[in-house]
Parts: C-alpha cells; sequence; structure tokens
C-alpha cells in the first residue's frame, strides 16, 4: 500500500477481518461521496460484508465514522514514521508534499482527504467532536516537529502555514476540476521550504 493509499483507504487490506474491510470501505466511500451520501449499506456491499453484520461491529453510523477517524490518524502517523527515511527535515516536508501532489487527479475530483472529511465533521457536530481536531492536530504536529529540527523559532507557525497552503490548494484544486493546479502549488511549497531550510 503506497503513502496515499494509506491515507485514503484506497487499497483494501490484506486481512480478511471484516471489521477492517468495513472500515477500509468507509475511509473510500466517505471520501468519494461524503458521509451524510454514504449508507451503512453501501459500505457493507463494498466491503463485500452481509448488512445484518455491520450492526455486530458499529452499533450506529457514528461508530463506523469515529472508526474511519482514528484510522485516518493512524496513518497520518504511519505516513510521516515512514518519511523518517529521509536523513534531513527538509526532505522530508518535501517528500510528503510531492506524495500529496502524486494524488492531484483524485483531489480534483473529491478534495483533500482529510480536509473534507474534517470539513464534513465539523458541519455535522457544530465543532462539539473532536475528530476533525485530531486530524489536522496530527499533521500540524509532525509538521512543527521538523521545522523544530530546521532550526525554526517560529515552527508551530510555520507548520500551521505549510498545512494551510496545502489545503487551500486542494480546494482550488478540486474547485476547478484542474489537477495541475496541486502539482504547481506542491512544487511553489517545495521552493518554499528550500528556502526556509537554507536560511535557518
Amino acid at each position: 500500500m503506497t503513502d496515499s493509499e494509506a491515507i485514503t483507504g484506497g487499497a483494501r487490506p490484506k486481512t480478511t477481518d471484516k471489521r477492517d474491510r468495513l472500515v477500509a470501505s468507509a475511509c473510500r466511500l466517505f471520501y468519494e461521496q461524503g458521509i451524510e451520501r454514504t449508507t451503512l449499506a453501501d459500505v457493507a456491499g463494498a466491503a463485500d460484508v452481509p448488512l445484518g453484520n455491520v450492526y455486530y461491529y458499529f452499533k450506529t453510523k457514528d461508530d463506523l465514522v469515529r472508526a474511519v477517524v482514528d484510522t485516518q490518524v493512524d496513518a497520518v502517523f504511519e505516513v510521516t514514521t515512514a518519511l523518517g527515511r529521509h536523513r534531513t527535515p527538509a526532505a522530508r516536508i518535501k517528500a510528503l508534499v510531492a506524495e500529496l501532489a502524486s494524488r492531484a487527479d483524485d483531489i480534483a475530483l473529491y478534495g483533500c482527504p482529510h480536509g473534507s472529511l474534517c470539513t464534513e465533521l465539523h458541519k455535522q457536530t457544530a465543532g462539539d467532536d473532536a475528530g476533525s481536531e485530531r486530524l489536522i492536530e496530527a499533521s500540524v504536529a509532525w509538521a512543527e516537529k521538523q521545522f523544530k529540527e530546521m532550526g525554526r523559532r517560529d515552527a508551530h507557525d510555520l507548520a500551521i502555514q505549510l498545512i494551510g497552503a496545502y489545503q487551500g490548494a486542494a480546494v482550488v484544486t478540486q474547485a476547478l476540476g484542474d489537477p495541475s493546479v496541486l502539482k504547481r502549488e506542491g512544487r511553489r511549497i517545495e521552493r518554499w521550504v528550500d528556502s526556509l531550510a537554507s536560511s535557518a
């Protein structure tokens, strides 16, 4: 499974565990058509699990949503841990940006997997659910750590700027249906990261 598949649930897990298949299918369907439009029957069909079995693992749709959020937060840690193979913090940040930009075609259709999920969760819960916060905070915390290693005293602000730049580019990419927007912005972000590294 690639880094981007880990983020979106794009690949069916090798395990035959029904719960894992349900969560992976929910990740994909929530991303492609949104939480509101996705029914438990949709998820069961995509996971090749009888609908009656769904209720054994998830009593309500909200329970399934929480499981998806948990999986997506875990995926952030999985992906960012894998980026540790790059020697410098700048290289790690640029590798993440390049990986996300490689998903430009999907993002042009459905938006950013995490950004769109966070937006939908926040609207549904009026800000009372910590799911959307946990997803973004995981990315911000990782980026802040990279900027600190770079020697930047404004690491937190730069982390917010980085995540905001990517999320903004994803929104414009989806709105215009143009993958090239994200690819161009990804290259611009990489140049920005290089300039920060060289001045640190």
